[in-house]
């Protein structure tokens, strides 16, 4: 089995509701995101899938999300804009692009900070 990862960024304002601290007032972060891809096969140059073919896909996902205020965003209506469910969302909108590639998504990672995050893996 191989695996690949890609990085890139947004950044994005935010606020968590039902949260009891700093975090409830609305504030911003430059999250790095990390998408991991997975597969057995290799094409002839030796590759799982091109690095420029995922991170293309990655950066379309994250181009929605860049400068935005996340909690007005449509996905987001009703709930608490947490990493865990930012990553969730990037997870199902990147999937479909990157899955007819002959590799699976297996898990995408927000950080929020350089010590902070929070990952989908679906089962």
């Amino acid at each position: 089995m191989f695996e690949l990862t890609v990085e890139d960024t947004f950044s994005a304002a935010h606020y968590l509701s039902h949260y009891k601290g700093k975090c409830e007032r609305l504030h911003g972060h430059n999250w790095t995101v990390q998408a991991t891809v997975r597969g057995e096969k290799q094409d002839e140059a030796g590759l799982l899938i091109d690095f420029g073919l995922l991170k293309k896909a990655l950066r379309e996902v994250l181009e929605e999300l860049d400068h935005q205020f996340l909690n007005e965003l449509p996905e987001f209506e009703g709930k608490s804009v947490s990493s865990e469910r930012i990553a969730f969302l990037i997870y199902n909108q990147l999937a479909p692009g990157v899955e007819g590639k002959g590799v699976k998504l297996c898990k995408v990672a927000v950080w929020e900070s350089s010590t902070s995050c929070a990952a989908y893996m679906p089962d």
